[in-house]
């Protein structure tokens, strides 16, 4: 008959097996792409460059860099990734688009909302070189991070990002940060869009309830409203409100794109002007389509090898000095003063990064 001592040992024993085999079983099944974040770098970073009115100690503004860089922080902490994608347009991004549209972003502009305590220049020159300089000092910064930077000359970020969650990233959980209302349309059970305006992350329910509009109709919405901020015209008379009103496919769960829409516009006996107006703007809402579907992108193989391999390429790991080094030289210690406090979910991401093993 066992004694107490040796039933303790065997029962200690069999927990300790049991612990090492749970502990076994969980690694085997982590992988650094399970749950994925990835960043529209040139979103984030022109929202905290014309928002924040932070100066260093030499009263030089440095709002684009302390900016996105506490903005990275924040979503990383929200979010809690496993890995971290940034994407930036690459050179000549607009080419392909503007073959279809000239006109496409070229109204686009920095809106300053800086207090009075900034002394920033606003002529459109100072702008430019202001934004060039952060961009290429914070790129600098993001290097000494463990993260995967993406940027390829004659794409868009939009493309790149869709690329990556539709045809690569597909067994991943994965969340697109951006305030750009286009990513809407991927939403499904296995990506979500985080909104670094009301740092929310939008669900299929979320957009369902905020538009009345399901993710997968979203596209033809937008087609039907335009964008302003790429100055992408719409249809006269297509607000949100109107095309729920009078185009009532569109909010149903049941896919309604643009060959269903002209479809019904063309049925349709209805005299109310916005149904008209469909029905005599084929060419615009072609177009639109063209500059807005993320769906399947127009992305050559050869360029489709750069993203696969950027991906696949081992991460960055976190170099801390490098990093603290130009934090210094930059003078932004009095916006994150509690360094070591602010670079825990970066210390968290390198331990990640250790599982990056190039599967997909």
């Amino acid at each position: 008959m066992m004694s107490d001592q040796e039933k303790n040992e065997k029962y200690l024993s069999i927990l300790k097996q049991i612990q090492q085999d749970d502990l076994s079983s969980a690694t085997s099944t982590l992988n650094v792409n399970s749950r994925v974040l990835i960043i529209d770098g040139l979103n984030y970073f022109i929202r905290a460059f014309s928002a924040s009115p932070a100066v260093n100690d030499d009263g030089i503004h440095i709002g684009g860099i302390i900016g996105f860089l506490k903005s990275l922080r924040f979503t990383l902490a929200s979010i809690k990734p496993t890995r971290c994608i940034i994407v930036f347009d690459g050179k000549g991004s607009a080419k392909n688009r503007r073959k279809i549209y000239p006109h496409y972003k070229n109204k686009r502009k920095v809106r300053h909302r800086f207090n009075r305590n900034a002394t920033l220049a606003t002529t459109a020159q100072t702008e430019d070189k202001a934004i060039k300089m952060q961009l290429s000092r914070l790129v600098n910064y993001l290097e000494q991070l463990p993260l995967t930077l993406i940027s390829i000359d004659g794409l868009e970020a939009d493309d790149i990002i869709a690329y990556i969650v539709s045809n690569y990233l597909v067994n991943s959980q994965t969340i697109i940060a951006s305030s750009d209302r286009d990513f809407y349309q991927l939403i499904d059970d296995r990506v979500t869009v985080w909104s670094p305006a009301k740092k929310k992350e939008y669900k299929v329910n979320n957009v369902l309830e905020e538009f009345g509009i399901p993710p997968h109709n979203f596209l033809t919405y937008k087609i039907l409203e335009g964008d302003k901020s790429d100055n992408i015209p719409g249809i006269r008379g297509a607000g949100l409100k109107t095309i729920k009103k009078f185009i009532e496919p569109i909010t149903t769960a049941e896919s309604f794109d643009i060959k269903e829409l002209l479809a019904f516009a063309n049925s349709s006996k209805s005299k109310i002007k916005l149904i008209k107006h469909i029905r005599e703007n084929f060419v615009l809402l072609k177009r639109n389509y063209l500059l807005m579907q993320l769906q399947n992108v127009d992305i050559s193989n050869h360029k489709k090898l750069y993203i696969q391999e950027a991906v696949e390429k081992k991460m960055s790991q976190l170099v801390k000095y490098k990093f603290l080094t130009m934090f210094i030289q930059d003078k932004l210690w009095s916006h994150i003063p509690d360094m070591d406090s602010w670079i825990v979910e970066f210390i968290r991401l390198d331990r990640f990064r250790g599982l990056q093993n190039g599967n997909k």
